[in-house]
């Protein structure tokens, strides 16, 4: 965010109204998915929430605290990752995770969170921390890779998923060209990537320490065990009787399926609802009810979180380049 040579209270106006935009934009698509949502009625819905008394004291405080839970060790993984090069509190790490969750609940594949982190720093850190965003995403993203692939391939031996295997062998080989035009890519020292050459990139990798990568990659495991546990829950709770192991199977496959299919954030919730719905039909849970759960992991994992982070949206001030 630049306002150039902007009179000051023009540039207060600006922001102002650029956080405002941002919140209500918030406020309004979360209204669009509950209230307009085609494939999950929300007086149904709320209706279905009453009648299986989801909600009672105990199980909306235990519910509440795997959420708390899961932002927690996101918030320390964004802290642990950007003290590599700047020290921040957890009150800093919280403001700014939570804060681009709400900027960027609206933009395609929350693709707003990178810049919504940046902008809390000064110029000359911004693209550290946009690499630093990357990394830690990477890493959440291979933990639900690792326990996807695993869950996927006991779920196929255990039932059958018609898997056409020419065609996923067929991806799998267009997946192989890429990596391997990425990797050949790398030894081109010279090619750039948002101004940064590959060199450089793969430097600033070796920069942070195996220790702060390490412990990365042990919260974003932790992290996935609990929302994971989360969603087992909400399976329990609508009266599904299943073990912990045999979900674990169906939700890991789950979210590995809906994390590598492309999609903008228009059909995002639809796709993985769609995929959530075929893997549950097959062990027996209705559409209705699955449908319920991916809805309300939503409304605990970023609705909920995205109210909180609008407060820090709205007082959010542009840093002091001295400071910062």
């Amino acid at each position: 965010m630049h306002f150039g040579g902007l009179p000051y209270k023009t540039k207060q106006f600006f922001l102002v109204l650029i956080k405002l935009s941002i919140v209500v934009g918030a406020f309004y698509f979360i209204y669009k998915k509950l209230v307009e949502n085609d494939n999950l009625d929300f007086s149904t819905f709320l209706q279905f929430l009453t009648e299986n008394n989801v909600f009672s004291i105990k199980n909306l405080i235990f519910l509440l605290l795997l959420t708390f839970l899961n932002w927690f060790l996101e918030i320390l993984k964004w802290k642990v990752l950007v003290n590599s090069i700047k020290n921040i509190s957890i009150k800093n790490a919280m403001e700014q995770s939570l804060g681009a969750l709400t900027a960027s609940l609206f933009t395609p594949n929350r693709i707003g969170e990178y810049g919504a982190k940046a902008i809390y720093y000064s110029f000359e850190k911004r693209k550290p921390i946009l690499l630093l965003n990357l990394i830690g995403n990477t890493m959440q993203m291979l933990v639900t890779i690792s326990f996807g692939i695993i869950g996927l391939s006991i779920l196929n031996s255990k039932y059958d998923l018609n898997i056409d295997y020419f065609k996923a062998f067929r991806f799998l080989i267009i997946v192989v060209i890429i990596i391997l035009f990425t990797f050949l890519g790398l030894k081109q020292s010279k090619l750039k990537i948002r101004g940064f050459s590959i060199e450089k990139l793969k430097n600033f990798y070796r920069s942070i320490s195996t220790k702060t990568k390490a412990l990365g990659i042990l919260l974003s495991m932790m992290r996935y065990l609990v929302f994971s546990f989360q969603f087992y829950c909400f399976l329990r709770f609508f009266g599904i009787s299943v073990s912990y192991f045999n979900a674990m199977v169906v939700i890991s496959s789950m979210y590995f399926l809906a994390s590598i299919v492309p999609s903008i954030f228009i059909f995002d919730v639809v796709i993985k609802s769609s995929v959530a719905v075929y893997l549950f039909s097959i062990v027996g849970v209705n559409e209705f009810t699955t449908l319920s759960i991916v809805t309300l992991m939503w409304l605990f994992n970023f609705v909920l979180p995205s109210l909180f982070g609008s407060y820090y949206v709205l007082n959010f001030n542009l840093p002091n380049n001295h400071n910062q």
